[in-house]
C-alpha cells in the first residue's frame, strides 16, 4: 500500500511539473473532408516546407486521386516544375548542404501531424517573434529555442513578444509589430489549409477508417445481442 501511494504521489508531481509548462495551444479546427482546403495546404507545403523538409511517405498521385481532381491540375499547380506524378514529395536539399546550413538533416514531415497533432502544429506556426540572440534572429513560444528559421515570416509579418502580468500570472503576449502580405484572418486560414494537408499526410485514410469504425461498432452491438440471447437460451433449463 505504502508503495502504491508513492508512485501515485510521485506521478501526480510529474503531471503538475510537465503541466505548468505547456503552452495554451490554439485549435486548428482541421476538416479533411474539405479538399479545396487540401489542394492549397499542399501547394503551401510544396512552396514553403519542401525546400527542407521531405513527406516521402506521399506522392503527387495519392493526392490528386484523393482529392477528386485530374493528374495535371496537381503537377500544374501543386507539383514542383519537372516532377513526375509518380514522385514522392522528396525535399532537394541533400543531406551535406542541410547539415552544413542547420547543423543537422531537418526531419520528414510525413508523420509530424500524428506526433506532435494538429493544434501544437497550428500553433507553433503561428508563434514566432524576434529573439536577437537565436542564430536566425527567431525564436517560438511553442517550441522554445527552436532551430528552425521562420518560413513564413514575409507572409505573417515580425511579432515580438511582451511579458504581461495578471492576477493569474505572467504570460507572454505576442505582438505583430510589423505587418505582413496576409491579413490576420488570411494567414490563420494559411496556416489552418497547411496543418489540414499534414494531417492528411500523415493518415491519408483517416477517413475511411472512421467510417469503416462505424459498421465495426454496429456490427459489435448486434453480435452482443445476438450472443446475450443465446446465452439466455443455452441456460434457460439450468436456472
Amino acid at each position: 500500500m505504502k508503495l502504491i501511494t508513492t508512485f501515485l504521489l510521485l506521478s501526480t508531481l510529474a503531471f503538475g511539473s510537465v503541466a505548468s509548462e505547456s503552452t495554451h495551444l490554439q485549435s486548428a479546427k482541421i476538416d479533411l473532408t474539405d479538399k479545396v482546403s487540401l489542394l492549397r495546404g499542399a501547394k503551401h507545403f510544396v512552396t514553403y516546407c519542401l525546400g527542407c523538409h521531405s513527406a516521402k511517405y506521399m506522392r503527387y498521385l495519392r493526392i490528386a486521386i484523393d482529392a477528386g481532381v485530374d493528374e495535371k491540375t496537381v503537377l500544374n499547380e501543386i507539383a514542383p516544375v519537372g516532377a513526375s506524378i509518380y514522385d514522392q514529395l522528396h525535399s532537394a536539399m541533400n543531406k551535406h548542404d542541410a547539415e552544413k546550413w542547420f547543423g543537422t538533416q531537418p526531419p520528414d514531415l510525413s508523420l509530424i501531424a500524428r506526433s506532435r497533432g494538429a493544434d501544437w502544429l497550428y500553433s507553433y506556426l503561428k508563434s514566432y517573434y524576434i529573439d536577437p540572440s537565436r542564430p536566425f534572429g527567431v525564436n517560438n513560444t511553442v517550441f522554445e529555442d527552436t532551430a528552425m528559421p521562420n518560413p513564413l515570416w514575409q507572409l505573417q509579418g515580425e511579432q515580438h513578444a511582451e511579458q504581461r502580468k495578471t492576477i493569474w500570472g505572467d504570460y507572454t503576449q505576442l505582438v505583430l509589430n510589423e505587418p505582413g502580405k496576409l491579413s490576420e484572418k488570411e494567414f490563420d486560414l494559411f496556416v489552418k489549409d497547411l496543418v489540414n494537408f499534414l494531417v492528411y499526410v500523415g493518415e491519408p485514410v483517416q477517413l475511411e477508417r472512421q467510417q469503416l469504425g462505424k459498421y465495426v461498432l454496429l456490427f459489435l452491438a448486434l453480435f452482443t445481442i445476438i450472443a446475450y440471447l443465446l446465452k439466455k437460451e443455452y441456460w434457460r433449463d439450468i436456472h
